[in-house]
């Protein structure tokens, strides 16, 4: 079945493209969602008007981006206290959540915990380069200071 995206979809493609998935795919999960509309005809017509709109959108989110990537770049990281043992080891982890959380205390920089690019949750002291994913082609990279609380 060929559809229309009306929203980016990953491993699928972008909005606006007009792309071939299963049909249970598309009856399942993207047009209930509201992610894509069947290709008709008079749907075909209406993205051609509204590609414009959806273009000017897609340069509007990278220049946000890029704006972002460079408060972010001016920043020295942040630095996190929590519990940890005496070799350096956590009483649990820092998340993606925490990490974000830490941005908009500190900075006042409200960041998207998906965008967050980490393999692992981090489990030890010390500095860690955090690479953040803002947009496609459009990424920063960031200190973040895992210290140990005292108590």
């Amino acid at each position: 079945m060929q559809v229309i995206l009306l929203k980016d979809v990953k491993g699928s493609g972008k909005a606006g493209e007009v792309v071939k998935v299963s049909d249970g795919y598309a009856r399942n999960m993207l047009i209930p969602k509201k992610l894509a509309m069947e290709a008709t005809e008079a749907n075909l017509k209406t993205l051609e008007r509204k590609r414009a709109e959806i273009e000017a959108q897609r340069a509007l989110d990278l220049s946000v981006a890029q704006d972002l990537k460079a408060r972010l770049e001016k920043t020295n990281g942040v630095d996190i206290e929590v519990k940890a043992g005496d070799n350096g080891r956590l009483f649990g982890a820092i998340t993606s959540q925490d990490i974000a959380d830490a941005f908009e205390q500190l900075y006042m920089i409200k960041l998207d915990k998906k965008k967050i690019v980490l393999d692992n949750p981090i489990k030890t002291t010390g500095t860690h380069d955090i690479e953040l994913k803002l947009f496609p082609g459009v990424s920063a990279r960031v200190k973040v200071n895992v210290k140990a609380k005292q108590v």
